[in-house]
């Protein structure tokens, strides 16, 4: 008895900020409203497959993905090394990664104007040692480093608590049986290494699809990503409907990417394991 009630705030807070919102989500993006009257439609999944709108979820996906390989890239390196017996600095170096994460993202954000304008750190750094100065700020780069930038630590985070738990006797293991460096990597701690990959390119993946305030800052406005759009058409147009519709849509890309991510992992395992 005592043990039902403590769910009950838990209950409370999931069914007001979690299944309420899900289910006006549903019933906008199944819904038109008329002079008539609100009718039941699948006009605005329609719509939202229109060439115009397609593009806008292509260039999503593709920046988003750019922005997944680059930190898994950084990240991987960073967490081997931090995960390391003969690195003594971890703490140092996770602070580094932390801090920032405890300003205001917005903030974060507008740093990397200054950074990348025409007379920002960047072209000054190039212009001091005679390389040319580089137009970078409201591009798809700027937009992509942006993203590095905020989400990097989500990638490193996770992998380094898996590559910190590895039983370090299995690594010395495999080395006394004749594997080398690399063996040892590919055999052993990569795939063990693997929920820890999946859980960051998840965590990277599903905010970089959908954010709209890199986009419209370091993009300036030029280049509209999915999350643009759905702000847009909550907050300008006022179409609601639209902007549940697209919102699902997301929310289907994202379940079926953790699938995927899911389905490669459970391969990996079973290989690992024969």
């Amino acid at each position: 008895m005592k043990r039902n009630l403590t769910m009950i705030p838990y209950l409370v807070w999931m069914s007001l900020f979690v299944i309420i919102p899900m289910l006006l989500i549903v019933y906008y993006a199944f819904t038109v409203t008329t002079p008539e009257g609100t009718t039941w439609t699948l006009e605005n999944f329609s719509r939202f497959f229109e060439p115009i709108y397609l593009r806008v979820l292509w260039r999503s996906v593709a920046l988003a993905l750019v922005c997944t390989l680059i930190c898994l890239f950084i990240g991987y390196p960073v967490a081997m090394i931090m995960a390391g017996n003969a690195f003594t600095r971890k703490n140092v170096v996770m602070l580094l990664f932390i801090v920032p994460m405890w300003m205001n993202f917005l903030l974060r954000t507008y740093a990397w104007l200054t950074i990348l304008e025409r007379n920002g750190f960047l072209n000054v750094f190039f212009s001091t040692i005679g390389l040319p100065q580089m137009n970078i700020l409201y591009t798809n780069t700027a937009v992509v480093l942006g993203m590095v930038y905020n989400f990097l630590p989500f990638m490193v985070l996770p992998i380094y608590s898996v590559l910190s738990k590895i039983d370090k006797g299995v690594i010395e293991a495999a080395g006394d049986l004749g594997a080398n460096s690399f063996q040892v990597f590919m055999r052993v701690i990569f795939p063990l290494s693997l929920p820890g990959v999946v859980s960051g390119i998840t965590m990277v993946f599903m905010p970089a699809l959908t954010t709209f305030v890199i986009s419209r800052l370091l993009g300036g406005g030029q280049f509209t990503l999915i999350g643009n759009l759905i702000e847009q058409q909550f907050l300008v147009v006022g179409n609601w409907g639209f902007g549940s519709a697209i919102s699902m849509v997301m929310i289907v890309v994202i379940l079926l990417s953790m699938a995927v991510m899911s389905f490669f992992e459970d391969e990996d395992k079973e290989a690992t394991l024969w």
